[in-house]
């Protein structure tokens, strides 16, 4: 599997919020840095994701723009969905992804923290 179609598999299966095909998809060692912030395990990841899950029901990924790059890709798109309260979440991200031996090992995510703010207070709640 190329890189472009790892990130693909990974947003879907982050998407539908399906465990097994992350943990499939990312090395044991795998780390997420939103925003610079202190780096997130894969166990970490994937209770961050069942939790957005919860507060925004239907959360997807779409207008996704993905290129490879010699150590991983770099994808654009847009994650949201519609909030629980009925708040459109929509935020445009830039992914950088490092992949080894056809596995994600890091991620580094950036995205308008003003943008995130309903998620992040919606997560807080609970």
């Amino acid at each position: 599997m190329d890189n472009v179609a790892i990130a693909a598999a990974l947003f879907a299966g982050l998407a539908a919020d399906d465990a097994a095909t992350v943990r499939r998809l990312c090395a044991a060692d795998f780390t997420l840095i939103q925003n610079g912030s202190a780096p997130m395990g894969l166990e970490q990841l994937l209770r961050f994701n069942a939790a957005v899950h919860r507060v925004v029901p239907g959360f997807g990924y779409s207008e996704a723009f993905c290129s490879p790059t010699t150590s991983g890709f770099v994808e654009e798109h847009v994650a949201g969905g519609t909030m629980a309260d009925g708040t459109v979440l929509r935020l445009t991200l830039c992914v950088v992804a490092d992949v080894t031996g056809g596995r994600v090992t890091q991620v580094r995510e950036y995205f308008d923290s003003a943008a995130a703010a309903p998620l992040v207070t919606a997560l807080s709640k609970g």
